[in-house]
């Protein structure tokens, strides 16, 4: 466990974990174990729509249900935009380029390939903050050549909310949302960080907002709530109001959208305990 505390990156984590199972010849196993938890976890969700979860590229099943929402929307040929993408190779937007899509990722790390080449995708090395989020879209929008973004997916392990609300409030209004919440917090709970410009997320629960925030700032940009994924409880999926329709399979309220965490399959289920969590609970 001590050697995992120093490997601060979530994805040399996983990386870790899929080398010993492949040096226990364990993979095959733990990888049908785990198949069967999250098909389980979906067919006995109150909400029908996260059976349409599938992984190709993203980090569980998130992309089959972003293929469900752009195809009942109607999307063709969209556009997207994508903070927090690792190394590039597991994402939310990944899959999309193989739907004809093209867009723009930003992260504060290197991704694993070159992107130069290619007018489909760019990809912008900056520390993301409330302060920067706004110009890092309309450069994207500039190099793309395009007016607007169909699809948004934000994932950096602590200011999220923020960034969000900073999108909105300038005029950003893609039809769909993908954002990380922490799901340590089910609904009534509001909980969320507060704003720092220099986080970096401790692998700890100190860490975005919980559900019931997320769904609040959102309601009040007229977007609703469509579903969270079964696999780990770690992304939602907000849409915009007049969409909503298109989903009748979706519950009305949101305790029975909301899905628990399941971060760590291997080790912990759960982050660790901060005392910031709690200095933060507490306060008036």
């Amino acid at each position: 466990m001590i050697l995992i505390r120093h490997l601060k990156d979530k994805f040399m984590i996983r990386k870790f974990f899929r080398k010993v199972k492949e040096g226990l010849g364990l993979r095959g196993y733990f990888d049908n174990e785990l198949g069967v938890l999250i098909r389980k976890r979906q067919y006995e969700h109150p909400n029908k729509f996260v059976r349409y979860g599938k992984h190709c590229f993203s980090q569980t099943d998130e992309d089959g249900l972003t293929l469900e929402i752009i195809k009942r929307i109607g999307i063709s040929d969209g556009i997207f935009a994508e903070f927090g993408v690792g190394d590039g190779t597991e994402n939310n937007t990944l899959l999309l380029l193989s739907l004809n899509w093209k867009g723009f990722w930003s992260d504060g790390e290197d991704i694993a390939f070159d992107v130069s080449k290619t007018n489909r995708v760019f990809f912008y090395k900056e520390w993301i903050t409330q302060e920067n989020i706004c110009s890092l879209m309309d450069r994207g929008k500039s190099d793309l050549g395009v007016d607007d973004i169909d699809l948004i997916s934000v994932d950096l392990d602590g200011n999220d909310l923020y960034f969000c609300e900073e999108l909105l409030k300038n005029g950003f209004r893609p039809s769909v949302f993908i954002v990380e919440y922490n799901a340590k917090f089910p609904p009534p709970i509001k909980f969320c960080i507060d704003y720092n410009p220099s986080h970096l997320w401790d692998d700890t629960d100190y860490m975005g907002a919980s559900l019931q925030s997320f769904y609040n700032m959102f309601d009040k940009y007229d977007y609703s709530l469509i579903c969270c994924n079964a696999a780990t409880g770690s992304n939602a999926f907000f849409v915009k109001n007049i969409y909503l329709d298109l989903f009748p399979e979706t519950p009305d309220n949101i305790e029975d959208i909301y899905v628990d965490c399941q971060y760590n399959l291997f080790d912990k289920y759960g982050h660790n305990k901060s005392l910031k969590t709690i200095e933060l609970l507490i306060r008036e």
